[in-house]
């Protein structure tokens, strides 16, 4: 081969390389860590980025009403798990717009000042997990990856790959992370009335449920905190709308005075939840000036 051949064959393998560098998948690279104290983890073609949040929710513990039980688990977790002792990975389900993220959120700025961070992560980037725990592994901080409203369907590569993670997985995650996850579905896939056929009744009576089933239940349970909100009554309801009128600058005279108004606003809405009451709360305080 002349030398001209020859170079002609290694501009190709260059140019070669190339195109493949720029679809490989690239391992995430470290942000600023002092930048903020809540990231996004987002893929950029085939690059992980981890982006500092420049607006970090403000919600306190204080504001969320109505959730004093669900409050005082996770918050005796996540202190466990700030201070160095055992915490276990925690799973929160139930109800739409009851307080699962808002709970979440000021859980950071609680124990923020104590090191506490926050990872928000889509389920479509899950499968960059691994990574994720590696790049953290040797900060000194504490990290809570945040998967929000989580569900997946069949086949999904985020699942498995949370699976793994959570538990099985040869590589563990190291101490200072924990998986914080909100969910509408307490065993995170769809379930289908087909599947209850795969139950298998015993003769002393026991029920035992078959694979498909299995294996739907075997993500929600290797979280070793499960965390259920409920719908609110009509009473909670009113005392979290209370709540909210009040931090928009409402006056207690006002806030009674707006009782049936706020009864409306959920009756159109179909929903007494938490959500629709900051909302009614924030259209009441821009309509009055507050």
């Amino acid at each position: 081969m002349d030398l001209f051949a020859l170079t002609s064959l290694v501009d190709r393998a260059h140019a070669l390389l190339g195109r493949l560098e720029a679809v490989l998948p690239h391992p995430a690279t470290a942000p600023d860590w002092a930048a903020s104290v809540a990231f996004r983890y987002r893929r950029r073609g085939s690059v992980g980025v981890l982006e500092p949040v420049k607006h970090v929710s403000r919600i306190r513990l204080a504001d969320l009403k109505e959730v004093e039980p669900q409050k005082a688990r996770l918050l005796r977790n996540t202190l466990q798990f700030v201070a160095g002792h055992g915490a276990n990975n925690a799973l929160l389900t139930g109800a739409r717009g009851t307080g699962k993220s808002s709970l979440v959120k000021a859980l950071l700025n609680e124990f923020a000042p104590r090191g506490l961070r926050l990872i928000e992560v889509d389920k479509a980037d899950l499968v960059d997990l691994p990574d994720l725990i590696d790049l953290v592994a040797e900060r000194p901080e504490k990290f809570i990856v945040f998967c929000d409203d989580l569900s997946f369907d069949e086949g999904e590569p985020g699942y498995k790959a949370l699976k793994s993670v959570l538990d099985g997985s040869v590589a563990a995650a190291s101490d200072n992370l924990l998986i914080y996850a909100t969910s509408n579905r307490r065993h995170l896939l769809p379930e289908y009335m087909k599947e209850n056929l795969s139950y298998q009744h015993t003769e002393d009576g026991e029920v035992h449920p078959g694979e498909v089933v299995e294996e739907k239940i075997s993500l929600s349970e290797r979280f070793g905190l499960w965390v259920s909100f409920y719908p609110f009554t009509q009473d909670e309801y009113l005392a979290i709308t209370a709540q909210w009128l009040r931090a928009f600058g409402v006056d207690d005279a006002a806030i009674a005075a707006a009782r049936q108004e706020s009864l409306v606003w959920a009756l159109e809405r179909g929903s007494r939840s938490g959500r629709v009451a900051q909302q009614f709360a924030r259209d009441y305080a821009g309509r009055h000036g507050s």
